[in-house]
């Protein structure tokens, strides 16, 4: 089998490493993302402000003179930051490392009661697990015969213990003191009335892939304390208002030319209804003036919030209407509604104007044979610093690219039956799930049936399955967990000529 791989230079710039900061705390928050839905519809439901008021699960009034703690209090005080912690402990050295950074995070969060402690969570559990990795190194190979469990379990436990005490002695009060000033630094903004000036920072974020160490390393932990204290966070909705792209789409549904005219419709329902915003950055990119629009749009969807003290109960991840909507507050459907309401028109005002000033040099562009569109795509790709899925929803970009005329030229040849096809990513959501789907789309389409088609993280990876799919850039990864497997890399999950290849070679093993 031919693998074909791109070499990309290593980059040292800030961005690149401020994006794979971001990436890691997209591994911890992503897959706990249930659990957050979890606690903000018991928030929503049991509170006392909330739509079905019971003390006993919302944690107020008394049951027998003995005040109830309820179901809120626990879960995002224990559960959630544990399950945040366990999950980086386990993303930096397996099941072992997740065990030791969440004692490790146990100390910090016990330490800081009263305060949430998600962002001491994010630090402590892959911390732990580094920690833990390093010293295991200092005995590997030398721990005698038949004393190989005794040695890693006491030394786990002394080393969970020691961090725990460290934890809950010296580190809580420095991680209280910096949710402390991460509050008042959000409250001030929000009685200056300035907080619509976020948008000007987030918005561009977003399209070069900077917002998630924003959004889940401190907008979802003080929105999460917002909630305990009020019952709703208008944070929840400074990033994941879908109003800013949805309008922009539009816009380029009516006014755009060629190619990008073409797939905004397509886009805007898998941006708007789907959640994915990654599918709008490239049209932004295509005219970086229109950052702009999305700009205008999110601070109007954040002042409507603030005018009308709206917020949610917890993330709306993704950010479709759908998840915003259903985490809404039950007293704040008017605001929230207005707010992605307005946040689409004044960004499809903004950028309609723009396409129509300069409508009739996009059209001179598209008659001498360019494609804006496509290379903003590889243009995003570049940004995130890893495989982008914009060019795998739209399925513009790729087939005329350099990778995937490389693709194209390597052949798949396998003399075993392929019954199990696995695309792996950073995460194992998102970019390698839309890609399974167009797999699976196609291997129902040529009346092949049997083959399993899922999407899971690398570092999941088991060398049990047949034919694992990657991003060129992480193929090399790949090879390590499932070394007997056959390997494929693509440029674009979703639009890569590769797939009929796929496709045909499933279809030559099943014969043989």
């Amino acid at each position: 089998m031919t693998t074909t791989s791109v070499v990309t230079p290593p980059s040292s710039s800030a961005r690149v490493r401020v994006q794979r900061f971001g990436t890691f705390l997209s591994g911890m928050v992503m897959p706990n993302i249930p659990a957050f839905i979890a606690w903000g519809f018991i928030t929503a439901l049991f509170i006392q402000t909330g739509w079905t008021p019971v003390g006993i699960l919302g944690g107020f009034g008394t049951t027998q003179g003995v005040a109830n703690v309820g179901l809120v209090g626990p879960m995002i005080t224990y559960l959630i930051p544990l399950l945040i912690a366990a999950q980086g402990g386990r993303m930096v050295y397996g099941l072992r490392g997740a065990v030791v950074g969440t004692v490790f995070a146990t100390g910090v969060i016990v330490g800081s009661i009263g305060t949430t402690m998600i962002l001491g969570a994010m630090i402590c559990g892959p911390l732990g697990a580094y920690l833990m990795k390093q010293i295991d190194r200092l005995w590997e190979g030398k721990i005698r015969a038949g004393f190989e469990m005794l040695v890693n379990n006491f030394s786990a436990g002394f080393v969970g213990f020691g961090l725990a005490m460290a934890g809950f002695f010296w580190l809580s009060p420095f991680f209280s003191w910096i949710s402390t000033i991460l509050g008042d630094g959000v409250k001030f903004l929000v009685n200056a009335h300035v907080l619509p000036l976020a948008s000007v920072f987030i918005e561009p974020a977003k399209v070069v892939f900077l917002n998630n160490a924003i959004n889940h390393g401190v907008l979802d932990q003080l929105g999460a304390s917002q909630v305990q204290q009020s019952g709703k966070s208008i944070l929840f909705l400074l990033e994941a208002n879908p109003g800013p792209g949805a309008g922009l789409l539009l816009a380029f549904t009516f006014f755009g030319v060629g190619i990008a005219r073409a797939t905004a419709p397509g886009a805007f329902i898998i941006q708007f209804l789907g959640g994915i915003h990654e599918v709008y950055f490239p049209f932004v990119l295509s005219k970086p003036i229109l950052v702009l629009a999305v700009i205008a749009g999110g601070a109007t969807g954040v002042a409507t919030n603030v005018a009308f003290q709206s917020g949610l109960v917890a993330p709306a991840s993704p950010g479709s209407i759908f998840a915003v909507l259903i985490e809404t507050s039950k007293d704040s459907y008017v605001g929230v509604i207005l707010s992605v309401v307005l946040s689409a028109a004044v960004s499809f005002l903004v950028t309609a104007v723009i396409l129509r000033a300069s409508r009739r040099r996009d059209l001179e562009a598209e008659a001498a044979g360019e494609n804006a569109l496509a290379d903003a795509i590889a243009q995003n790709a570049a940004n995130k610093g890893r495989d982008s899925r914009v060019g795998d929803l739209l399925s513009t970009a790729g087939a005329d690219s350099p990778q995937a005329n490389a693709d194209a030229a390597g052949g798949i040849a396998t003399a075993t039956k392929i019954s199990s096809i696995v695309f792996a990513c950073d995460a194992g959501m998102g970019s390698s799930a839309m890609g399974a789907t167009v797999v699976r789309s196609k291997l129902a389409k040529a009346g092949i049936m049997g083959v399993t088609v899922t999407n899971q993280a690398i570092a999941n990876l088991t060398d049990d399955v047949d034919l694992v799919i990657t991003q060129s850039q992480l193929t090399e990864r790949a090879k390590q967990k499932a070394p007997h497997a056959h390997h494929v890399s693509v440029d674009n999950f979703m639009s890569s000529p590769r797939y009929d290849e796929v496709v045909a070679e499933v279809q030559a093993s099943q014969n043989a």
